[in-house]
């Protein structure tokens, strides 16, 4: 189940509650958690959430309605944006697509790109391979990022010391590629992750 950002919010109120206190929340405390005016608001969310199979309603301490995550149900899930490959533009997915991924990879600024090429092998990403990347234009020296080069997109690590920038290939095959000055040359994230499917 997919889950908007607003029911996926909610959920996960729910969650971090029950976490923090051993039990979970009832229709006040989570209307006076989230700053939800009206308890209309709090029944429809529980409604709307029950219905999809994402919570059920458990009768509570002293009577009062508490609620059940049911986390089979919940599918995390990033856009993939892209295919990178080594050395070419950055190649869009013409029609946007959300990939399911693990529940360790989640926010607004996290996305996916599939991975073409084996300059990365050494690192143990293979052709074929999905690469979690947070959005930023700054990193440390030597994290994976992809790099934006002369209007050429790639995945490489990323090795700066106090008078240069290089780009490193994880596969002896391929060659350093050194930043000059004059290049064109910014982050476009940090990767944080990486899974692979078997077919």
């Amino acid at each position: 189940m997919n889950l908007s950002p607003k029911k996926r919010k909610f959920v996960e109120f729910i969650k971090g509650y029950t976490n923090s206190n051993g039990y979970p929340p009832t229709f006040v405390e989570i209307m006076k958690g989230m700053n939800i005016k009206s308890l209309g608001t709090i029944n429809w969310y529980v409604n709307t959430l029950e219905g999809e199979g994402v919570i059920k309603r458990l009768k509570g301490f002293n009577g009062k309605r508490s609620i059940s995550i049911l986390e089979s149900k919940i599918k995390n899930t990033l856009p993939l944006l892209g295919i990178i490959k080594a050395g070419y533009p950055l190649e869009a997915i013409e029609d946007r697509q959300d990939i399911e991924v693990p529940s360790i990879y989640q926010g607004n600024d996290m996305y996916v790109l599939r991975v073409s090429g084996d300059s990365m092998q050494e690192d143990g990403i293979i052709d074929g391979d999905h690469v979690v990347v947070r959005s930023q234009d700054t990193a440390q020296s030597r994290q994976n990022v992809v790099a934006y080069l002369n209007g050429e997109a790639t995945l490489k690590t990323y090795i700066k010391s106090k008078n240069s920038i290089e780009l490193h290939p994880r596969n002896s095959l391929y060659s350093i590629i050194n930043v000059l000055p004059s290049d064109d040359f910014s982050i476009g994230g940090v990767v944080v992750g990486l899974f692979r499917s078997y077919k």
